[in-house]
């Protein structure tokens, strides 16, 4: 039995109450749906900024009336003190996930991205603090890791951040540290790397590639890729992510406490070869993209060229046990994609 297993056996026999902020948003609410089946208590913060109502409405698909009664939603806001002390209030364990992503979006809004960033993020501290939550398991990000050029990352080496949106995301560690230091507060970072998955929006000027290629894909529509194809990431499905965020929470090894963690694949998958797996994933539904070719674009201002995740320190202290390789992924993926897109 792995570690997850042992886990999500422990909480099937005890109900614990959980706070996820974020949770109208592609990885909140897959958490969410992850913690109502193992008949968990939760609640859930989100101010529709980035997550929507039909994520949520999904998840009360997936998991049916009775487990759903364990969920009570607040309509709130990070960056309101307030809202974060209202949500804590006799919280066991708390999953940050409230943040506004993308590189991009932080070099056009620098001012917003440290408010929803930082300062929420400190509020959520202090409201955790004050609480007496057990653990703060946060969203960190791979952004931090900055120029540093070396292959595979590792957690104690990283370089100069490179965008608005990697300086908030270290900044969230050494706050993470610093309360760990002055208050006891435990908590434990997961810098996460190219994560997809069902729920991730394909729409918008700031979507991941992976949902923007796929929707593209299925409308036959252009598909650009930055650069001449060959910059490469550590893609991680939804799953992996789930199972660390438990696995965080739960762990009971003194040395794993308020420590960061690297949570990918340690695999690097060039952006032509991910065009080339969606691709054919979907051509036999959609013939027509037997002849579809990629539109070569600019570098992206603020973009790596390589990225891959040394995961040896999760799988150390935390028993992390990757299920899901990027194939894998996609494929289970791809059904949610066709099924929405489509729709």
């Amino acid at each position: 039995m792995t570690k997850y297993q042992s886990s999500q056996r422990h909480l099937k026999e005890h109900q614990y109450c959980w706070l996820i902020t974020g949770v109208a948003g592609f990885i909140g609410s897959n958490l969410l749906q992850a913690l109502l089946k193992l008949n968990q208590r939760v609640i859930g913060l989100d101010n529709f900024s980035t997550g929507y109502m039909h994520n949520l409405d999904q998840v009360k698909e997936q998991v049916g009336a009775q487990a759903w009664l364990n969920f009570r939603f607040i309509e709130g806001d990070i960056c309101q003190l307030e809202d974060c002390i209202k949500a804590c209030y006799k919280v066991d364990y708390v999953l940050h996930h409230a943040a506004l992503g993308s590189v991009p979006r932080s070099i056009e809004a620098p001012i917003l991205t440290n408010e929803n960033n930082i300062s929420g993020f400190v509020h959520m501290l202090v409201a955790s603090r004050d609480a007496s939550v057990k653990r703060f398991v946060y969203a960190a990000s791979s952004s931090t890791y900055g120029d540093n050029p070396d292959l595979p990352k590792v957690e104690s080496m990283i370089g100069r951040p490179l965008s608005p949106y990697a300086v908030t995301k270290y900044v969230n560690e050494l706050y993470a540290e610093v309360f760990s230091s002055c208050y006891g507060t435990e908590s434990i970072g997961l810098r996460y790397f190219n994560v997809f998955g069902p729920r991730q929006d394909p729409n918008g000027a700031y979507a991941a590639v992976i949902p923007q290629w796929i929707a593209a894909l299925i409308k036959g529509q252009v598909l650009r890729i930055n650069g001449d194809g060959e910059t490469s990431r550590d893609f991680c499905y939804i799953e992996n992510v789930v199972q660390v965020n438990i696995l965080a929470a739960l762990t009971d090894a003194a040395e794993a406490a308020n420590q960061v963690y690297n949570v990918a694949l340690n695999e690097r998958t060039s952006l032509n070869q991910l065009y080339e797996m969606i691709r054919s994933l979907l051509v036999r539904k959609f013939p027509y993209l037997k002849k579809h070719k990629p539109e070569y674009v600019a570098f992206r201002e603020g973009d790596i060229r390589h990225s891959q995740a040394d995961i040896s320190k999760a799988i150390r202290l935390l028993g992390y046990t990757p299920t899901h390789r990027i194939d894998e992924g996609l494929k289970q993926a791809l059904d949610w994609y066709i099924a929405h897109v489509v729709a």
